[in-house]
């Protein structure tokens, strides 16, 4: 029963969010543009359709996903675990005996990058809109990538107690250069590769990882420690972004300087 009353309510909310988004795209159909809406049964199927697929995953969200990631970060950090890979007493635990949860966090970045649906649709896009020049595979695993080693790294300064803003501040400076000598195809589609990354199916995830990692480590506030992961997410996929660019156009120029070349 609760998880049933659970899914009636997930329904109502995601009807509820909906609503005001069906409700601009007619308004500015109807009233602004004053044209008819074409095949409004099929419209109407697709929203509902929408509803009831999101509320589906949300609730899944909620009774799988994310009590795995909280649990996950709760059992990595136990000290019983820590002291099977600890070289020394649990007060001498260093950061270099966690790297079981740097391999976790990088593993749960890729996997949950390469699922998420958002970056799925913008890469289909870019791969219609470049005719194929942008791959939707390459650019789908050079994000994945690049979460995986900011989730990753992420963790490692929670365990170390770094603040945050310095990592924040050194990646825009990466970022910026990186920009400079990226080729201007990809740099927008580089920047939105960020965004896409904060969606449903990563951040119940890396938020639930941050959360019990700070709660667990000694030392660690979940307030100010725990959050921050998902800044990581968003700003390492930019990095990978640009550097597969550069490593695809750089051994593109080698080819064509090799095919020109005389033998």
């Amino acid at each position: 029963m609760s998880v049933l009353s659970g899914l009636l309510s997930a329904l109502g909310e995601t009807a509820r969010d909906v609503l005001p988004i069906a409700a601009v795209l007619v308004g500015f159909q109807v009233l602004v543009l004053r044209r008819s809406i074409p095949h409004p049964g099929r419209i109407l199927g697709g929203f509902v359709f929408v509803v009831i697929g999101l509320s589906l995953f949300l609730q899944g969200l909620e009774q799988a996903l994310f009590p795995i990631g909280q649990l996950m970060a709760l059992q990595l950090t136990d000290p019983e675990f820590l002291l099977q890979t600890a070289s020394g007493a649990l007060g001498a635990v260093r950061w270099q005996d966690y790297y079981w949860v740097y391999a976790f966090a990088f593993c749960i970045g890729f996997a949950t990058t390469i699922a998420e649906p958002a970056l799925i649709a913008v890469a289909m896009k870019a791969e219609d809109v470049s005719a194929g020049a942008i791959g939707s595979i390459g650019l789908r695993v050079a994000v994945a990538l690049g979460v995986a080693v900011g989730i990753a790294l992420g963790a490692w300064r929670i365990v170390t107690g770094l603040p945050l803003e310095y990592f924040i501040m050194a990646g825009y400076v990466v970022v910026i250069i990186q920009t400079i000598f990226a080729p201007r195809l990809i740099i927008a589609l580089a920047y939105d590769s960020g965004g896409v990354t904060t969606s449903t199916v990563t951040v119940p995830l890396v938020a639930a990882l941050g959360l019990g990692l700070a709660g667990n480590v000694p030392g660690r506030s979940p307030l100010i420690d725990g959050f921050g992961l998902i800044a990581f997410a968003s700003l390492f996929p930019i990095m990978s972004v640009l550097a597969y660019a550069q490593i695809v156009e750089w051994r593109s120029r080698r080819k064509r300087r090799d095919e020109e070349s005389p033998p």
